[in-house]
């Protein structure tokens, strides 16, 4: 095929995924203001074709042809309270800032968006259609503002009805008519230093996990008939455009047994008691209009935990292959370096790669995409010390499966770029109101206020305007949001700070002595992309820290510094993101085919030489061909 006649075809394969969007709104009664180009006043390559995503073998694709990397944050554990209703914001206001914010100051394009059952059915077999109308408004600011969503029905614990007021824990998730109806045993969890051992010690906690999973009085089904409502509403008060942003549901946070049946492994429980629930709720995707969106689908909780004694055998291992109807969706948090005893130090260059290679081998066999939906670490209390250096080897991971040192010496090792959202962006932390356990001498105000967590990405200040708790550099960053094309390597130096220290992990090697010159002491990142002839750009996320003028690019493509504002004709060039907050993306245009292409994206303080950059493409490109 000539190029003339792909761009074309590529362009053709867009509108049709578009059309097919908007039909399939339309047919679920969602209101449609699209225009025909996708967003009135937007690049060609914008609006909802490009929003449609569908997994497939080792990633995600959008409705263009590309791989897509989703990132962003959990919004949020404002949902656990009660101090909003079950819902992450207190208006929709609140929402817009936060959005605002998270797109701007933490770099994220997809939230992990919280629901609450309790607050959704309070009492059984009555939707609460008020509460399904507020967190519609507070999802569509983070829609409108180019975010996309994956909603969640949050659990923790199972319910916080089943805690006593004067309990030192609480929990989150099942209505209180689901509680009462159980007389289960008055909650105790014995020698418990973290809320996470009430899932096993707690016998009040595993009973109930257990009746929901066997659905005793038939709370499984009641819980079900109200995801399907919830969805249902979704698809018919969404519009196209914002529809077409849901990219898919997490069904069931952090599953768990509570107590296996006599002769019953974690892998036997996955396959016949988590796997049918997961297909149940597929089923009521289908009905809802959710069709072709996936299932975010979690395996057991402690799949992939790094304590030997947590870690139990599963990972969906009998479910066959997954996509495009599910997600391979799993957690991650170092119990190590939290718990402040098996890890006494801190975390350095590849510490997770390992971790994170077990969740991009596990969706490659199960033949569809991963998502990494939550990992984090605290940000005070006695080990929050090791959370810039926990932080910064988690993002690597999802960067690359290779460490820093390896990293330039077989970049075709480095593996997708997997997806995650981090745990959390809640702008009332520290500022919360709430009533642990609806006790009035209880009143939880620091943190996250729940369960003595802290681990919010962002706050307010005393002016109102929310600002980030941990480094932007580590949070803001460049990373490879649509691929047109194959990616072969990626990394990213974030130069993010341990206190006083400049973490560095992969530094450019004495190999390319141009290359380390033109890169200096700044930001970097690198990408190795193969083409497939698709005439829509590959997209990278700018940093605030990456301003235009100061942005350097070195690639086959070309060499500049200040890249141009887009336009077709431009192999490099800079764009607003979608959603109007002020973002921007690097936009590098290759519409050939097979062809190995490499960018190196820098924010270097001074414009560098003609000279300069000459020698450092031609280092690169010597670099590249000798791992093509």
């Amino acid at each position: 095929m000539d190029m003339a006649k792909n761009t074309v075809a590529w362009r053709l394969i867009g509108a049709l995924v578009l059309l097919a969007g908007l039909l399939t709104a339309a047919g679920s009664g969602a209101p449609s203001s699209a225009a025909a180009d996708g967003l009135p006043g937007s690049l060609w390559f914008d609006g909802p074709a490009a929003a449609v995503l569908t997994a497939d073998d080792g990633g995600f694709t959008d409705g263009l042809g590309r791989e897509v990397v989703l990132r962003g944050y959990n919004v949020s554990g404002e949902t656990k309270l009660d101090e909003n209703r079950g819902l992450p914001f207190a208006s929709v206001a609140d929402a817009r800032k936060s959005a605002a914010a998270l797109r701007a100051l933490g770099g994220g394009n997809t939230v992990r968006f919280l629901l609450s059952w309790a607050y959704a059915e309070p009492v059984r077999g009555q939707v609460d259609t008020a509460y399904l109308a507020a967190a519609t408004d507070q999802m569509r600011a983070f829609l409108d503002a180019g975010i996309r969503v994956f909603p969640d029905f949050h659990q923790d614990l199972h319910s916080r009805y089943l805690f006593d007021e004067d309990s030192w824990y609480t929990g989150d998730g099942a209505p209180k008519w689901v509680v009462d109806a159980g007389d289960y045993p008055d909650e105790f969890c014995g020698i418990c230093l973290f809320w996470g051992q009430n899932i096993t010690q707690n016998e009040a906690v595993k009973q109930a996990s257990y009746d929901f999973w066997h659905n005793a009085r038939g709370v499984q089904d009641a819980f079900l008939d109200t995801a399907q409502t919830t969805m249902t509403y979704l698809a018919q008060h969404l519009t196209a455009e914002q529809f077409a942003g849901v990219v898919g549901f997490d069904p069931y946070n952090e599953p768990h047994a509570g107590t296996y049946d006599p002769g019953q492994t974690s892998r036997m429980w996955e396959r016949d008691v988590l796997w049918p629930f997961y297909e149940r709720f597929r089923d009521r995707m289908d009905r809802a209009g959710w069709q072709n969106k996936p299932a975010f689908v979690e395996p057991n909780l402690f799949w992939n935990a790094n304590l030997a004694f947590q870690k139990q055998e599963g990972g969906l291992l009998d479910a066959g292959t997954l996509g495009p109807r599910y997600v391979f969706n799993t957690h991650f948090y170092d119990q190590k370096a939290i718990s402040g005893i098996f890890m006494p130090g801190k975390a350095g260059d590849g510490q997770y790669v390992a971790d994170f290679a077990a969740v991009r081998d596990r969706a490659d066999a199960a033949g569809t995409a991963a998502v990494v939906s939550e990992f984090g670490h605290p940000l005070s209390g006695a080990v929050s010390d090791k959370a810039p250096t926990v932080l910064k080897a988690m993002y690597q991971a999802l960067d690359s499966r290779l460490p820093g040192a390896d990293w330039w010496s077989r970049p075709t090792d480095s593996g997708a770029v997997l997806s995650g959202t981090q745990w959390q962006w809640d702008i009332y932390n520290g500022r919360h109101h709430e009533l642990m356990n609806g006790n009035p001498d209880k009143v939880q105000t620091e943190g996250d206020a729940w369960n003595d967590e802290d681990l919010s990405a962002v706050r307010l200040d005393d002016s109102g305007r929310a600002v980030l708790r941990q480094d932007a550099r580590l949070l803001d960053r460049l990373y490879p949001s649509a691929t047109a094309g194959d990616t072969v390597a990626f990394t990213y130096e974030d130069r993010s700070r341990d206190g006083s220290t400049t973490l560095t992990w992969n530094p450019v090697p004495d190999s390319l002595p141009r290359v380390a010159e033109l890169v200096g002491s700044g930001q970097y990142g690198l990408l190795l992309w193969r083409s497939d002839g698709n005439p829509a750009p590959t997209e990278l996320h700018l940093p605030a820290s990456f301003p235009t003028s100061a942005t350097t690019v070195v690639s086959d493509l070309g060499t500049v510094t200040g890249p141009p504002a887009y336009a077709e004709s431009a192999p490099i060039a800079v764009a607003p993101e979608p959603g109007g907050t002020g973002s921007r993306r690097l936009l590098l245009t290759a519409p050939d085919s097979g062809t190995l292409h490499y960018a190196l994206v820098t924010n270097r303080a001074t414009e560098p030489s003609a000279a300069l950059l000459s020698a450092a493409r031609a280092e690169l490109a010597a670099w590249a061909a000798a791992h093509s």
